[in-house]
Formats: C-alpha cells, sequence, structure tokens
C-alpha cells in the first residue's frame, strides 16, 4: 500500500485526511541470532518490505487505532495506557504510545491521535513485523507529540512495548534495525552499549541477491521456546559468574563445557560462537567482501539447529537445499520455531535455487514456502 492508498484508508475510517504517513521496515538478521539479549553483537539489515501508519489529531485525549489486517477498531484513553490495558494487535502501537512516557516523554498534555496501519511485512516469517510497527508509530507520535526522542530511544521505546505490552522477550535489535538502517548497508550493533555502525554490504555490486524463504510454519516469541532459551541464557550466565554472556569469549568455552550441564552449555556455546561470527562477518566483509562470509552463516545455522535448537525441519530443509544449488550461504533467521530462511546467492541463480527450495517442500510433503527477494533498505522515515 502505498502512502497515498493509506492516506484514503484513513480517510474512510475517520472521515478526513490524516496529518501525514509514517513507514517503517521489517528487518533480515544477516547474522547474530538471540544474542542481543545477552548484551551481544548483531548484525541486521532493513528490508524493502514497510509498514505504514496515517495519523491524524483528535480533539480528545483518545487513542484510536484501526488496521487493514483486522476489523477491530481498538480506543483506549491516553490516561489509561498501561501494560495491562492493551491485548492483541493493539498492543504493538498503544503499547510505544504507553511506553514514550516510560522513557519520559510528558503525555499529561498531549492531543489523541486516529491511527490507520498497514503492512507489507511477512506476519510470523521471522522479519519483525512487529518492529515495522512499532517503528513507524513511535516515529509518527515523536514528532506530532513534539517529543524530540532521538531514534536509539525510540528503538528502546519498542522494545519496552515488546517486553511488557506484547509480553515477548526480545532484544534490542529488531527496533534498532528498522530505525537506524541505511540503504545498501547492514547496522552493526553493540548490544550492551547500543553503538550501532552502518556498515556497507556491497550485495548489488557483487552480483549478490538476498533470497527469503518464508516456511509459513509460525512462530510465537512470547510463549514457549523463546522465553525458554533466554532463560537458559540467564542461568549460563549466573553459574559461570558473569553479568551476561556476552563477557564470555572462545576462551571460555573449556570452562563452560566443564561446569555446566550439556544442555546449558549448548546454549551458551552458540551465543559465544555467535557473537564471534558476527564480528568476522563485518571483518570479512571489509576486507574480502560479501562473497567471503558464506561459511560464517553456513556454520550459524548449524549452531542454531544443534547448539540453541531453534530450526525446524522445514528450515533446515530451505538451508540445506540453497546451499546445494550454490548458495553463497545460506541460515535460518529471526527468532527460530519456524519463520524464514535467507540464503545469499548470485542473482543469476536466484530462480533455480527459488525452484529448487519449492520442488523439495513439494517432495517432502511440507506446506509451499513463499520465496522472494529484498534489498538492504533505509530506516523508518516519514513518507507524506
Amino acid at each position: 500500500m502505498t502512502a497515498s492508498s493509506v492516506s484514503q484508508e484513513f480517510e474512510k475510517h475517520v472521515g478526513h485526511p490524516p496529518l501525514g504517513v509514517w513507514s517503517a521496515p521489517g528487518r533480515v538478521n544477516l547474522i547474530g541470532e538471540h544474542t542481543d539479549y545477552n548484551e551481544g553483537f548483531v548484525f541486521p539489515f532493513a528490508i524493502d518490505r514497510r509498514t505504514e501508519v496515517a495519523l491524524g489529531l483528535r480533539s480528545d485525549r483518545v487513542i484510536r487505532v484501526a488496521t487493514a489486517f483486522s476489523p477491530e477498531v481498538v480506543e483506549i484513553a491516553i490516561d489509561d495506557l498501561s501494560p495491562d490495558a492493551v491485548e492483541g494487535w493493539s498492543a504493538y502501537p498503544l503499547g510505544v504510545a504507553w511506553a514514550l512516557g516510560e522513557f519520559g516523554a510528558d503525555l499529561s498534555g498531549v492531543p489523541g491521535v486516529d491511527l490507520y496501519i498497514d503492512s507489507k511485512v511477512p506476519v510470523g516469517a521471522g522479519l519483525s513485523s512487529s518492529a515495522a510497527i512499532e517503528s513507524s508509530v513511535a516515529l509518527a507520535l515523536d514528532e506530532v507529540w513534539g517529543l524530540g526522542l532521538s531514534r536509539e530511544t525510540l528503538a528502546r521505546v519498542g522494545q519496552l512495548a515488546e517486553n511488557r505490552a506484547v509480553g515477548a522477550p526480545t532484544g534490542i535489535m529488531d527496533q534498532s534495525a528498522s530505525l537506524l538502517a541505511h540503504a545498501d548497508a547492514g547496522v552493526f550493533l553493540d548490544c550492551r552499549s547500543l553503538d550501532a555502525e552502518v556498515i556497507p554490504l556491497g550485495f548489488a555490486p557483487a552480483d549478490l541477491a538476498v533470497l527469503i524463504v518464508d516456511t509459513h510454519v509460525e512462530h510465537a516469541h512470547a510463549t514457549g521456546g523463546y522465553a525458554a532459551r533466554r532463560a537458559s541464557c540467564e542461568a549460563g550466565a549466573r553459574a559461570l559468574g558473569v553479568e551476561s554472556l556476552r563477557d564470555l569469549d572462545i576462551d571460555d568455552l573449556p570452562r563452560a563445557e566443564a561446569e555446566l550441564d550439556d544442555e546449558t552449555f549448548r546454549r551458551v556455546r552458540h551465543i559465544i560462537t555467535e557473537n564471534q561470527r558476527v564480528l568476522d562477518t563485518v571483518r570479512t566483509l571489509r576486507l574480502e567482501g560479501p562473497g567471503a562470509i558464506g561459511a560464517l552463516l553456513d556454520a550459524s545455522h548449524v549452531s542454531m539447529r544443534d547448539d540453541f535448537e531453534i530450526s525446524v525441519p522445514q528450515l533446515d530443509l530451505a538451508v540445506e537445499t540453497a546451499q546445494a544449488e550454490g548458495a553463497v550461504g545460506a541460515r535460518m533467521t529471526g527468532g527460530g520455531f519456524g519463520g524464514a530462511a535467507i540464503a545469499l546467492v548470485a542473482v543469476d541463480r536466484v530462480d533455480a535455487i527459488a525452484a529448487a527450495v519449492h520442488e523439495a517442500f513439494a517432495a517432502a510433503g511440507y506446506r509451499a514456502p513463499t520465496t522472494f527477494t529484498v534489498s538492504p533498505s533505509e530506516g523508518a522515515r516519514r513518507d507524506a
């Protein structure tokens, strides 16, 4: 949906044109999975699929939110905002409004708003459709309410909304990618200091494309495995006497293996080695270019499959098929337990590799995946 069509839908719901339209992208995490909440390193990039929000001011102090993906329209007074007062899909935008106040914004005098949200970021694919909603709404509210918060702070606002209002124990990576990204580049983020560096990727000059394989196996971050993996990491850090697993490196693995049970050790080993793979990927891009990072992507998937145990057979099949068909490298991306895999492939091999993945899924009796390419794109912005 374009800015003009989102504006038209807003006008249908509200009766007048919006004040403006803002958008924010989903993201692909090139490498660095589950390291963010361990204060480690991540390296995502924003994708050319975006969520748009049209916003208009109200004369009262009510937030009213509608969306293209639900017939429900939700209203709440600004003074009634709290993590317990919002639920379902509306917890994402309304949680952001609440979280702005938690970061020092004075909401006592701000006017109410009407919001209309539409998205082209696939839901449940591990491409962070949630952060795209949070980031577009955060940028819009920051501007129209005159809050003057930095993009780094708005990323923390989105994370708090997801943690407290939605109930998903995610880290800061997704919102940072959505708000800080530049076109044709990745965001190398230190999740402890929150220092971010934009690193050129060079995919297009190298005639490389990023192929997404959406398995349509849906995951739910707020429940089950994701929370269990986070708890396991925290337990490993406590047992090893460190503040977080960020404080450990490859040289600490023998001690970790000696002191931890097998499962906790493997969880810890994934985080330690994945942090190192992020650093190695950034260094390799700078020194050798994108064609040389394939082995790091492949190793990341093995670690997530075997040590962190967050892959599923469909993701493994997508990765293995892409590798067999000549991909530079491939791995699952996102929180795991479903979602999408990525493959870095030569542009002239995209169609052949996508076809091979579809054939492999059909042969295995799996639901047909959706395959498409994405380009590294700019972060959140005002569109109209």
